[in-house]
């Protein structure tokens, strides 16, 4: 029998608790260890039970979600951490980057979204939602910038190997798509982020941004 994912809801707002609480224990597998409506007691509770996942409202009273999320990836970094907010803007996504979270989902989008985001940060993925993704590479004049043009050097595999990964999607969930196996997409997506020498899933979601492989 497969051990459930725990996972912790943090929101101050008791109707998104509730409609959280419903969306995830819908799934067989998920199962929420812990609810919090502020941001320290989110914190202690975290620390308390170590969950798989944690989801934090990045706009909770006493502490701020990305807050706690920095302080987490210090004391409990095994904890996935997934934030959930309202604003859809780089600056607040650089903010919840750099505090080292797995995944920045919309509220908006949640119903839509979360479940898929989840699995992704499970699988060791990085998450962001596309709408915030395409927009990482905007300047001010709502111009797209571009990463240095890489793509000659990648094969079609390759690319579609990339993109669903960018996309949040677990190797087993591309190989579904792309009707190929899991290890094949392993080797697929190891070798385009060696040709474009990206290290990190957090490059390789900056670069997809660059290239509109959200749009």
């Amino acid at each position: 029998m497969n051990v459930p994912t725990r996972i912790t809801l943090c929101d101050d707002h008791p109707i998104v608790l509730a409609g959280l609480r419903n969306l995830l224990t819908a799934e067989s597998d998920f199962v929420i260890v812990g609810e919090a409506t502020n941001g320290m007691a989110a914190l202690k509770l975290i620390q308390e039970v170590h969950p798989d996942v944690a989801i934090l409202d990045d706009s909770m009273p006493e502490l701020n979600g990305i807050a706690a999320a920095r302080q987490l990836a210090t004391d409990c970094p095994s904890v996935k951490i997934l934030i959930l907010t309202f604003h859809e803007d780089r600056a607040h996504l650089k903010q919840a980057l750099g505090a080292g979270v797995a995944g920045y989902a919309l509220k908006r989008s949640a119903a839509e979204h979360l479940v898929h985001a989840i699995r992704a940060v499970l699988a060791g993925g990085l998450y962001v939602d596309p709408a915030v993704a395409s927009r990482m590479f905007e300047t001010s004049t709502g111009q797209r910038t571009t990463l240095p043009e890489a793509m000659p050097q990648l094969t079609e595999r390759e690319v579609e190997a990339l993109k669903l990964t960018a996309q949040g999607f677990t190797n087993k969930e591309a190989g579904r798509q792309l009707g190929i196996g899991e290890k094949s997409v392993e080797t697929y997506k190891a070798r385009g982020m060696e040709k474009l020498a990206l290290k990190t899933r957090a490059e390789l979601v900056r670069y997809a941004a660059g290239q509109g492989w959200f749009d």
